[in-house]
């Protein structure tokens, strides 16, 4: 990625719900929930918790290719719908997948019926080239994207695995799926288009006067005071803190409320080569704790993190099923490391902070 578009931070906001019946969503579509989208070269994930040993909730899905690379690019991150796993780290995981376009055709049958137009409208990157968004889709409606995966699909990606043609193989691994499906069913939370703007693109006028209001409201409230905010960003002036602390005793949440108070309802923060806005105070090995790929044994970067708001959006139709949580920071393989020909996701790090004051954003 090149070095002047690290720091450009993006802001992911829920754009409206996805409705199956109208909207055919791809491995090009930013969603929240629903069923993960694959690759067609991907052999189709289903995560297990850490703690409990139960099939994770697909939570966010993102596509984000990086500019100087000609890899496909998405994470997909799960999380347990289990009570007493929510808010944890072992509870979560984030798989990253890349494929070449080449292999993405070849993988990828022949779709019968077009795509309907909106959801390639919709479609959204999250690479260097920002001045690219909502372009993308009119590329992206080429017939990539299948929308989920059917079994026809699945036999396309063993076959890709299997060039043998041992047809016991592929019928075993079809028949496990099956049984492992029937057997245990995986919560799905109702899906939602994510749309992107640049964080710098906030700070209008009106929008900056709104969040000294609310700036305000939240000093007055919890007993803290904390510097004005700056209409250039953070290059305008540096955060000052009076001696009185805030009633949660936490400087680190002080910041992290007057960084989102441009936005409150924002649900992801992307940054690649950035830095995570935390909610709390990070561990002190925080460093060590995200720094190898479990894939080469390079270094991580921060990439993105999703935010409380997003909280409320988690939601079943048919059930009670909550998951929890301050923010949910990424790192992801600084090199962003693929074997030519995968057909595996690679598993990056996951660290969830508690939200110290989670009502305020219900």
């Amino acid at each position: 990625m090149a070095s002047h578009a690290q720091e450009q931070i993006l802001i992911g906001l829920c754009d409206g719900e996805l409705d199956s019946k109208r909207y055919q969503s791809s491995y090009l579509t930013n969603k929240v929930g629903g069923q993960p989208d694959w690759f067609p070269v991907i052999s189709r994930q289903s995560p297990r918790c850490r703690r409990c040993a139960a099939l994770l909730t697909h939570v966010v899905q993102v596509y984000c290719p990086l500019d100087s690379s000609p890899y496909h690019r998405n994470l997909h991150l799960f999380a347990c719908p289990g009570t007493d796993c929510s808010g944890r780290s072992e509870s979560w995981t984030v798989l990253r997948s890349q494929g070449l376009e080449s292999e993405m055709a070849a993988a990828q049958p022949a779709s019968r019926d077009a795509p309907p137009q909106e959801a390639a409208l919709l479609t959204t990157d999250w690479c260097d080239t920002a001045d690219d968004w909502g372009m993308e889709g009119e590329d992206g409606d080429d017939g990539w994207g299948g929308g989920l995966k059917k079994e026809s699909q699945v036999q396309e990606e063993v076959k890709a695995e299997n060039p043998t043609g041992n047809t016991t193989d592929i019928s075993s691994r079809l028949q496990d799926l099956s049984l492992e499906e029937s057997q245990e069913e995986i919560p799905v939370f109702s899906p939602f288009f994510i749309s992107v703007v640049e964080e710098s693109d906030l700070f209008g006028e009106d929008d900056l006067k709104h969040a000294q209001e609310l700036l305000r409201e939240y000093e007055k409230r919890e007993g803290v005071a904390v510097g004005e905010l700056q209409g250039s960003g953070d290059g305008g002036g540096e955060e000052k803190y009076e001696k009185t602390r805030a009633r949660h005793g936490d400087a680190i949440f002080s910041r992290f409320m007057k960084k989102i108070s441009l936005c409150p309802q924002q649900i992801l923060r992307y940054c690649h080569g950035g830095k995570p806005l935390f909610i709390s105070e990070p561990p002190s090995n925080m460093a060590q704790l995200f720094s190898a790929c479990s894939s080469c044994g390079g270094p991580r970067t921060f990439e993105l993190q999703l935010m409380p708001a997003l909280v409320s959006l988690l939601q079943r139709k048919d059930s009670n099923v909550e998951v929890e949580f301050g923010t949910v920071l990424v790192y992801t393989c600084a090199n962003s490391c693929w074997a030519a020909g995968s057909h595996s996701a690679v598993e990056e790090f996951c660290f969830v902070q508690a939200d110290p004051d989670q009502q305020l954003f219900k």
